[in-house]
């Protein structure tokens, strides 16, 4: 049957070929056209049909195209609805039609698409154009024919690759989804979805975030001038980059210029004006750094991914942090944040000063080389090198050359030629700092500054994994838990040295060195932060009994069960320490830090809430109670005094100030009725630090920096941080805090005899800033 076919059809063949060849010239010119141009519009045809179809992949239906919606980047909120920092791979901000200016609108159809309002999807003119040129002529540039709609539907399904055919079958796939999108929008939601979803370059999509990028404002306040930028950098973002290449920039805006002229949507007298205006840029690189609690926002992205991987969105896919466009809640308090963000920044200026004085041109890890040493193998270049087998004197080699690169400094960001080792040196000599600042009867986060640059030093020093010897911070759990095995505020220790047999011989000694023959009490201990004193208290607690307590109060850390524990030696995170602290503001209990509210969707619908978790009990309402008021007169009289003379903190206020080991940590934990901060400073090597503990103690490094954040906060009319009082104590536990701090261990000559003065002497130790007269010597009798 098929060989009667094949035979039928070659006999149609050849008489169609004799009737052909008798035919004229002309005629059979008009012959050989029309079959020329019949089999051009079938292939045509069948070749639109075939995208049509999905044969070179499927196209979005007008159901889809009614749901669609770009990469949007994930926004951070504070408490107070304030926007902290964005999550992102394409920086990306969407905007509302009517928060375009129309002269905006304007100048994108002046110079893309002048006919967007009467087309329907496909400026026929314009398409001629493109047939010839893209298609017949194999051209990249289609010569202006894409309309707004077909832009828009590149933009929103990019073009793929299919060969030598890539140009016809996209253009065909942009077209047919150009008319499908003007069936389901209408005019005006087509203008916002381009105007959301078009590239300006250096990795910034959409009009609202170029017009931040590139002028710091909104859209909707864009003069002309700017927005005919903006639209000119539309023909070639790279090459119109304003940026990059100012006058080729503003060429290309007095093109736009030109057309609205031409279109009669301004003046000539109002373009020539324009034309004649330089163009102003008013650039903000935005990056996942920038933006208020940098290191809160890197700390919670861990949370947030997991949450994401166990949640499916709409179309039953896990949600993506960096596309989906989800609002996330916290308890940060913007106002609180950005005081603690500044008093950093302002304290460790200073601080860094007196720092690079105090060692002069020497490094601060003079004579310790090993220091250098471990610095330069931490780095990924020296490991990266290290695995390809390099030896150590090719590896310092290369890492000695020196390139053109942005360096850290307190002056701002500088370009400099460094090596990588110099590099390393410059970092080395910068000290550190964390604040944490947490509400303490429910644990909600409302500070966190895990350094003083998340751009250059991501290490975050307040996290949990991140543990620091606590020093003297540590004494109030001691004293708690003395207070807890039955001691009393007003019980006596003496001061006296004593050579500790089960720790190797180790005697603790104090900052002043003839206090040694006073006794205080737990209060005074405390108060003045006597170590000889805090030891015996540790150990009329309990070294297990204190660890046991601790762990209650939220610090899982392992200690060390050794007599000096009681000086805090052992490594606690900032996390957990203030934790600790909030049991003393909260009768007791222990808190869970929170920090995330709610996960919205990029629509504003709830898609989880979370709630604080409930308070434990640590250790007893009454002894809280007493330490709070015990440690208050740190605050009022001991090492926390300048909290007050200088920074003028008023209302109540308990604390605790810390200094470890050579210098190496310095601390401060203030305690107020409604908020926690904890505050920390050294170098992330702590083998580098001051060697002067005036300098280098915590009431002269970490204090400041809650000192300036509170006074801050306190002045802040809107805020929540002024003044207030703890609650008053009962009668009962009044009176078991009425007592001196200390009183003498001597007999009455070498009271009348001693050499100094006490009260003065304890101004000396304690850094107070009035000295008053010695007394005579009647005074001295009586």
């Amino acid at each position: 049957m098929m060989k009667r076919f094949l035979e039928q059809a070659r006999e149609y063949v050849n008489k169609a070929w004799q009737y052909f060849k008798g035919q004229s010239i002309s005629r059979r010119i008009l012959i050989g056209g029309c079959l020329f141009f019949g089999v051009l519009f079938l292939s045509t045809f069948l070749f639109v049909g075939l995208v049509w179809v999905g044969a070179f992949g499927s196209l979005p239906s007008k159901a889809e195209l009614r749901l669609v919606e770009n990469p949007l980047a994930t926004e951070v909120y504070s408490a107070d609805s304030v926007l902290l920092g964005k999550y992102f791979i394409q920086e990306r901000s969407n905007i509302r039609y009517e928060d375009v200016p129309q002269h905006l609108v304007q100048a994108l159809i002046a110079t893309e698409d002048v006919r967007f309002f009467q087309h329907g999807g496909v400026d026929t003119k314009s398409l001629a154009r493109v047939l010839v040129k893209s298609i017949l002529l194999q051209r990249e540039s289609s010569g202006g024919g894409s309309t707004i709609t077909q832009q828009l539907a590149k933009n929103l399904y990019p073009r793929r690759d299919y060969w030598l055919l890539s140009l016809p079958i996209n253009k065909i796939r942009e077209i047919i989804i150009a008319r499908r999108l003007e069936r389901v929008y209408d005019k005006e939601s087509l203008l916002s979805l381009y105007l959301n979803t078009i590239p300006f370059g250096d990795n910034t999509f959409g009009i609202e975030t170029a017009s931040q990028r590139f002028f710091s404002v909104p859209t909707k306040r864009l003069t002309l001038d700017q927005a005919a930028v903006l639209v000119g950098m539309l023909k070639a973002t790279y090459t119109y980059n304003p940026r990059l290449f100012p006058e080729r920039s503003k060429m290309r805006r007095d093109v736009v210029l030109a057309q609205l002229q031409k279109y009669e949507m301004i003046s000539e007298g109002r373009r020539d004006s324009l034309q004649a205006l330089p163009i102003k840029l008013n650039y903000r690189r935005t990056t996942h750094h920038e933006g208020l609690a940098p290191y809160f926002r890197d700390y919670i992205r861990e949370d947030l991914m997991t949450w994401c991987k166990a949640n499916t969105n709409a179309e039953g896919k896990p949600y993506n942090l960096y596309t989906d466009g989800l609002k996330i809640y916290t308890t940060i308090d913007s106002r609180l944040q950005r005081y603690a963000e500044e008093a950093v920044r302002q304290q460790m200026t200073v601080i860094q000063k007196s720092f690079q004085s105090h060692w002069g041109k020497r490094d601060p890890w003079h004579a310790r080389h090993d220091v250098l040493e471990d610095a330069i193998h931490r780095t990924a270049r020296y490991r990266d090198l290290k695995s390809q087998g390099l030896q150590e004197a090719e590896i310092t080699r290369l890492m000695s050359k020196k390139y053109l690169m942005s360096v850290f400094t307190w002056e701002g960001e500088k370009e400099m030629m460094m090596s990588p080792i110099d590099s390393i040196k410059h970092y080395l000599t910068f000290l550190n700092a964390g604040v944490l600042a947490i509400e303490p009867s429910a644990g909600e986060i409302k500070a966190w500054v895990g350094g003083i640059n998340h751009n250059y030093f991501q290490f975050d020093h307040v996290r949990t994994t991140t543990r620091r010897q606590v020093g003297s911070t540590f004494k109030p759990i001691v004293y708690a838990a003395a207070l807890e095995q039955g001691a009393d505020p007003c019980d006596y220790i003496s001061a006296e040295k004593t050579v500790y047999t089960n720790a190797e011989g180790w005697t603790p000694t104090n900052t002043g060195e003839d206090n040694y023959d006073l006794k205080y009490s737990l209060a005074g201990g405390l108060a003045y932060s006597v170590n000889t004193v805090s030891v015996k208290v540790l150990e009329r607690a309990g070294i297990q009994n204190t660890v046991n307590l601790a762990h209650k109060m939220g610090i899982s850390a392992t200690m060390p069960t050794v007599p000096s524990l009681a000086l805090g030696v052992a490594d606690v995170s900032m996390t957990e320490i203030v934790t600790a602290y909030s049991c003393f503001a909260n009768n007791g209990k222990v808190i869970t830090p929170f920090y995330i509210t709610s996960i919205n969707s990029r629509h504003g619908e709830t898609l989880e809430s979370f709630q604080p978790e409930k308070p434990k009990q640590a250790l007893s309402p009454e002894t809280a109670n007493l330490m709070l008021h015990m440690m208050k007169r740190v605050i009022d009289e001991g090492t926390g005094a300048r909290l007050r003379s200088q920074y003028g903190i008023e209302g109540d206020v308990a604390g605790k100030t810390g200094t470890t080991q050579d210098n190496a940590d310095g601390w401060f934990i203030a305690i107020l009725p409604n908020l926690v901060v904890g505050s920390w400073v050294g170098a992330d090597d702590p083998r580098i630090h001051f060697r002067s503990t005036a300098l280098g103690q915590g009431a002269n490094t970490a204090l400041p920096i809650v000192g300036r954040m509170l006074r801050k906060a306190q002045h802040d009319s809107q805020g929540e941080y002024k003044a207030q009082y703890f609650p008053a104590l009962n009668a009962s536990l009044r009176s078991r805090l009425s007592c001196d701090l200390y009183k003498s261990d001597s007999n009455f000559f070498q009271r009348l005899f001693g050499k100094r003065d006490r009260d003065e002497e304890k101004r000396k130790a304690f850094g107070e800033a009035d000295k008053k007269k010695k007394k005579g010597f009647l005074r001295k009798i009586f």
